[in-house]
């Protein structure tokens, strides 16, 4: 019996996973070429369901921020696109049509730190990137 209700748990966690939505934007109220929420932290197994509110958008992983061994990804434009988080830590996520109109967001998969953000981005990804994780520490 012990045996019975054991598997039947495993068998049900990978549905303890939840998906997140996340809007691509051209405007909210906190500004243009923007994520909404522009800030995830998540469990890891978590998705995120990227959701083409408005035309012109992809969900894509910034070249050197995501953890090591994570795989990066690049969703079509004007595509929903689901993407599911394995390997804990900090992911930089950009529109590639506007990564240098600072449209990006971070997702933070476990309860680390966010990662610091490297140099050499587009100047309004990288401020961007700051407001986010300094408003993600508070």
């Amino acid at each position: 019996m012990k045996h019975a209700a054991l598997a039947l748990f495993l068998m049900a966690s990978p549905a303890l996973a939840e998906v997140h939505e996340v809007k691509m934007l051209n405007r909210n109220d906190q500004g243009s070429m923007i994520y909404e929420p522009q800030f995830l932290r998540i469990a890891p197994g978590d998705s995120v369901r990227f959701l083409p509110t408005q035309p012109g958008h992809n969900a894509a992983t910034v070249e050197g921020m995501l953890p090591e061994g994570a795989e990066p990804f690049r969703s079509k434009i004007n595509q929903e696109f689901e993407v599911t988080f394995d390997v804990p830590g900090t992911y930089g996520i950009k529109c590639s049509p506007h990564f240098a109109m600072g449209m990006v967001m971070l997702v933070q998969v476990g309860d680390g730190a966010i990662s610091p953000i490297p140099e050499g981005l587009p100047k309004r990804a990288s401020e961007r990137f700051v407001e986010i994780a300094a408003a993600a520490k508070d």
